[in-house]
């Protein structure tokens, strides 16, 4: 719930608000309490879609369906007034989530929940479908979960069996991955109660799976597939799946009915809780709430407990507000773009078949584009905010330029929300959950460090929320297996190309001193090993071993120069201890190249090394855009607007994620995305950016990063970008 506005009012009907549930652009859904203390949920229309006859129409008729319905498993309608200048309708208050976000949270439910919940939403459509009348909506989204059982919401869209349509023959009226093959093909006189049997079907399958039957897409995709294709039951638990085929039956006289639906699923579960009971020799004691995950009782306790917290509004002196002048009336259905039009927390949604020239803006394309958040998790305040910060100038610098660009060129707008995990795992965790809970963010840019990543990862996973990691380094998706996870850095086990090329192609080395400094673990050795394979230049190495507990890399360099070694490579991580190795060999006269991996190249090195730094070949994950024509305008931009003479590094890389996420919503089409599509998508999504292209092999499913290291050389005391490693011929 969020805090009431400026402009919202502060009574409706009798009913004092005290807060906001959801808004969208035909109203919005506040949480209210009634004259007798009953918190409800109240809807209120927007004046200018109340303006519409058939609208008003439609909204009367939710209020008068909705208000004969008294069965235990259908939120009743306390009150109503469709006749006032904005129509509200009030509902009892369901303090628990959706099922849509149930599933977004916590994954998949087990079987036995998945039974006791379609049992009761069958039982919920047979008083429905007794009543004469079809929901038409069943969905995730309008599925409340409590702890007694689930609650069927929002008769938007039904009408009486046999009722004579109120919008056009060539409308869809439904929720595309959801709607049954008569709705798909708009065909209303065909639309009865098969119907909410084939939408209940689909609920149960991704309330089994976590994901929808006929996949994800546009609408007109999902709608092919729902028409022509068969449903995807394959992660359906095997007893599930013969009803769950009965009810997605393409034929509607091939359906269950809904109070067959609830016998085989009720019955099932019976005996199945009576065979459990008699293992654990239990056959009383069972909870209301044992119906559902341990999780969830958890989320609607916290969520009710909150509720009830809330202080009672003060009294107010209400005034009547001077009449609006009248507004033009709006078209309900947006013909041009196939684009829904939902009330947050209702479910009101309209797919128009493709009609040109007849979009709701008289053609001005002055109407407000959809805004989709982009979350960025970084560490802000902890040992890595100065990378977090670069990545968080970088984000915003490409929020601002997408949304400058013209309407021809854009088809919504971005907004970023930032969230700082101090760099530690435990708020690291925290941050994802967060971002996971809010719905309106579609992808995460960030996980700045190596901890955040290993915290999160399996919770971004889990709500299939696109997670595109710039700098961590961790190899999470091949040991994870985790498809949301979008890691742009090389992972560690490639770090070792970039010092065989150079060392074969520009230093010509021939004779490679390796220095494993094991102060720095399994990374120094694994670059040791890999040099030791691999030898720059089909030549000979040597290994020079540094114990953690030691300084002395005087030894070291004394055995570099007895082994005539033309090259150094110093595989450790830390930029002190790389200092004294440099110092070291400095003093020992070698005047040979020498390389080390990208965590050396700090200020610390330059500082402690001072003149024995001077000449050494960095490897990197990141460049200096100010050395790179295309990012001109970048620089210039970034400089300007955060008063920096030199661009941090991972900010160029930070502002082409999300441009690349930018391009994978884009890629979706015009209607609002889904977390689930936008990761599929993104695995085939190829972006062109400033410092390298981002695309994933398909067949590793892993990023393309050969394009991506990159090579530093201290020159004059200060890092000098040379460019990507293969252009260098020559130092």
């Amino acid at each position: 719930m969020r805090a009431l506005k400026p402009g919202d009012p502060t009574s409706v009907g009798g009913h004092r608000l005290l807060g906001r549930l959801g808004a969208g652009g035909m109203g919005v859904v506040y949480l209210a309490r009634s004259t007798g203390g009953a918190l409800v949920a109240l809807k209120v229309i927007r004046a200018e879609y109340a303006a519409d006859h058939d609208f008003r129409a439609r909204f009367r008729r939710e209020a008068e369906a909705a208000s004969g319905l008294t069965g235990q498993w259908v939120v009743p309608v306390t009150a109503a007034e469709p006749a006032a200048r904005e129509p509200w309708l009030a509902t009892a208050f369901v303090p628990g989530p959706s099922l849509a976000e149930a599933v977004t949270l916590h994954g998949p439910l087990p079987e036995r929940t998945v039974r006791a919940l379609g049992a009761r939403l069958a039982e919920a459509l047979t008083e429905v479908h007794a009543a004469g009348l079809v929901h038409r909506d069943v969905k995730p989204g309008n599925v409340l979960l409590a702890l007694d059982g689930p609650r069927l919401i929002d008769f938007g869209i039904a009408r009486s069996a046999g009722a004579t349509a109120l919008t056009a023959t060539d409308v869809v009226i439904g929720s595309p991955g959801y709607l049954s093959p008569e709705q798909a093909r708009a065909r209303a006189g065909d639309v009865g109660p098969p119907s909410d049997v084939f939408s209940l079907g689909c609920v149960l399958a991704y309330a089994a799976t976590g994901r929808r039957p006929f996949g994800t897409g546009t609408p007109a995709a999902v709608i092919f597939r729902t028409v022509h294709e068969e449903p995807d039951l394959d992660a359906v638990p095997w007893s599930l799946v013969p009803l769950l085929s009965r009810c997605l039956a393409k034929d509607p006289s091939a359906r269950p009915t809904a109070p067959e639906v609830r016998d085989a699923l009720a019955g099932e579960s019976d005996r199945r809780g009576e065979r459990t009971a008699e293992r654990a020799g239990e056959r009383t004691g069972e909870r209301e709430s044992d119906w559902l995950p341990p999780a969830l009782p958890r989320l609607i306790a916290e969520r009710s407990a909150a509720v009830l917290a809330l202080p009672d509004p003060d009294p107010v002196t209400l005034v009547r507000p001077p009449e609006r002048p009248a507004l033009s009336r709006r078209r309900l259905l947006t013909l041009g773009s196939a684009a829904g039009v939902a009330l947050t927390g209702g479910g009101l949604a309209a797919w128009a078949a493709s009609r040109p020239g007849t979009g709701d803006d008289g053609g001005t394309g002055t109407r407000p584009l959809p805004r989709y958040v982009i979350g960025l998790h970084a560490d802000l305040s902890g040992s890595g905010k100065a990378v977090g910060r670069a990545q968080e100038r970088g984000a915003r610098l490409a929020v601002a330029d997408f949304n400058s660009r013209s309407r021809d060129d854009r088809t919504f707008d971005l907004a970023l929300r930032v969230l700082d995990d101090a760099g530690k795992a435990k708020r690291a965790a925290a941050v994802a959950g967060r971002f996971v809970a809010d719905h309106d963010v579609y992808a995460v840019v960030g996980l700045t460090g190596d901890t955040a990543a290993e915290a999160t990862v399996a919770r971004y996973e889990k709500a299939l929320l696109p997670v595109v990691s710039v700098s961590s380094g961790a190899d999470l998706h091949s040991k994870t297996g985790a498809r949301a996870y979008f890691q742009l850095r090389p992972h560690e086990n490639a770090l070792s190309t970039p010092f065989i090329h150079y060392l074969t192609h520009t230093a010509k080395s021939r004779r490679t001193a390796l220095v494993d400094d094991r102060a720095a673990g399994l990374t120094s050795w694994q670059l040791v090993k890999d040099l030791a394979t691999y030898a720059p230049s089909n030549g000979a190495t040597t290994t020079h071993t540094v114990p953690a507990d030691s300084e002395d890399f005087a030894a070291v360099a004394a055995a570099v120069l007895t082994a005539d070694a033309d090259s150094v490579v110093y595989a450790g991580t830390s930029p002190h201890r790389a200092a004294r190795c440099a110092r070291a060999l400095a003093e020992a006269g070698f005047r040979g190249a020498r390389m080390a991996p990208e965590p050396v190249l700090e200020g610390a090195f330059l500082t402690e090394a001072g003149p024995a730094a001077e000449g050494w070949v960095i490897t990197t994950t990141y460049v200096d855009p100010a050395e790179l024509p295309a990012a001109a305008r970048f620089v210039s931009a970034y400089r300007k607007r955060f008063g920096v003479r030199t661009v941090e590094r991972f900010a160029v890389e930070a502002y082409d994620a999300l441009l690349f996420v930018a391009r994978g919503l884009r890629e979706l089409g015009s209607v609002e995305p889904e977390r689930g599509a936008m990761v599929r998508r993104l695995r085939t999504t190829s972006y062109k950016g400033l410092a390298k292209t981002i695309e994933f092999d398909p067949v590793t499913d892993e990023f393309r990063w050969v394009g991506s290291l990159f090579l530093h050389q201290v020159r004059n005391g200060a890092p000098h970008f040379l460019g990507h490693y293969k252009e260098l011929k020559k130092t």
